[in-house]
């Protein structure tokens, strides 16, 4: 599983992750990864919980902040810079196809701090 766009040295985007994914990110030296899709927004989506306990397993730590795409607002956005700013990088973050994550960052670029 390498399939994620870096927009920061310690930040990547990625589409849609399987628990079984978890164990190739550490490898990849991802210390972080965070969920920004809510449950059930698919059929075929594992449950948050179980990538949480892949993720853990993985030695990473996960983070769930489920954000409807349509609704992104400043709130959301500074969670999300709060969030990458308080890890130790690098970070993943994910959802159905990595835009929603991308467009968190890119809000949160625009907000003061």
């Amino acid at each position: 599983m390498n399939d994620y766009t870096h927009l920061t040295p310690d930040l990547a985007v990625s589409p849609q992750l399987r628990p079984e994914d978890m164990a190739t990110l550490a490898r990849d030296g991802f210390r972080v990864v965070i969920n920004n899709r809510p449950d059930g927004e698919g059929e075929d989506q594992p449950d948050h919980r179980a990538m949480e306990q892949a993720a853990r397993e993985a030695g990473l730590t996960y983070h769930y902040q489920p954000v409807v795409a349509s609704e992104i607002n400043d709130d959301d956005a500074r969670r999300f810079a709060e969030l990458i700013r308080q890890q130790p990088g690098p970070v993943l973050a994910f959802c159905r196809t990595g835009n929603r994550c991308g467009k968190l960052w890119e809000r949160a670029q625009t907000l003061t701090p």
